[in-house]
């Protein structure tokens, strides 16, 4: 009898480290207690995010005040790795000293077996938590804005980066992304859900506002100038774009090519969308109400 294939599995990389702790404190409870409602073939690789008002933030504007010290217990007692979004693209050498953000490194290095990340831009923020906090391990953020495929081949080769997250404008280049080596594919981390243009001209500027706003809490935001600027996020816009990566994609394409590590994008949109995309890409449709109404009838949870 021929042996049974394993089935690959996808790694899901979740947002709202801080700014989500009520939700992620009754929703865990629920993916592990019930299994049956998931799809076996994924699993939650991190929960990332930073919270308010943090120095080294990058990517979105932090939110969340959930106490750090309750979110790493949280998320060590489910063996989850925590990631920190430590994706400011403008640190200078007097930003290393900042006590917040420290704190927030030795809580979260303080963990076995390297199992929490940083999320990374800065090369200089790189080597100086390789120093003082050896306990980590590094993502290339989606802030890099790398676009050429070269670009990308380069990251992967660094040897710093754990995993790395290409432009989503990347996304469907199947003819490169197939020749990569195994070990690359290991570590490439792909945006499934980007709402923004995969026209964009100014994505890298949007990027460096929100890296600005958390040096220079009084400078003006960037003005987008997207035709849907004004809706906001929908998810229901980015299933639209070219660059999205649903469900179907990733068992059908992606898990077959070697693929497995999918980041999803949500920060500061709310748990109920939150649990959407959770619906979206990890629920079985036939226990989707199941999911629904152990949250929605929580009287601790305010989903919208």
């Amino acid at each position: 009898m021929l042996e049974k294939k394993k089935r690959a599995k996808a790694y899901y990389h979740l947002p709202g480290l801080f700014e989500f702790y009520d939700f992620y404190s009754e929703f865990l409870p629920i993916f592990y207690g019930h299994r049956e409602y998931f799809y076996d073939w994924c699993e939650i690789g991190s929960v990332y995010g930073a919270p308010g008002d943090c120095l080294w933030g990058g990517g979105r504007v932090g939110f969340g005040d959930a106490d750090p010290k309750d979110v790493a217990e949280l998320l060590k007692k489910y063996g989850i790795s925590a990631r920190l979004t430590f994706s400011n693209s403008l640190l200078k050498e007097e930003h290393l000293a900042d006590k917040k953000c420290n704190r927030l490194c030795r809580l979260f290095s303080d963990c076995e077996d390297g199992k929490n990340g940083i999320i990374i831009y800065s090369d200089l923020l790189l080597e100086y938590i390789k120093k003082n906090y050896p306990g980590f391990y590094f993502v290339s953020t989606t802030t890099k804005v790398l676009t050429d495929f070269s670009d990308f081949e380069k990251e992967l080769e660094r040897e710093d980066f754990s995993f790395v997250v290409p432009d989503f404008r990347l996304n469907k280049s199947f003819e490169k992304l197939e020749k990569l080596p195994a070990a690359c594919k290991d570590k490439t981390e792909f945006l499934c859900n980007e709402c923004c243009s995969v026209s964009c001209k100014d994505r890298k500027k949007c990027y460096e506002n929100v890296s600005k706003k958390a040096v220079y809490p009084d400078c003006e935001d960037h003005a987008c100038t997207s035709l849907n600027a004004a809706r906001g996020y929908r998810f229901s816009d980015a299933m639209k774009s070219p660059a999205f990566i649903g469900i179907d994609d990733i068992k059908n394409i992606y898990l077959p090519m070697g693929f497995s590590q999918f980041k999803i994008e949500g920060r500061s949109l709310g748990s109920a969308i939150l649990l959407e995309f959770i619906l979206h890409y990890m629920t079985k449709p036939e226990y989707a109400i199941n999911l629904r109404e152990e949250l929605y009838l929580d009287s601790t949870l305010d989903l919208f």
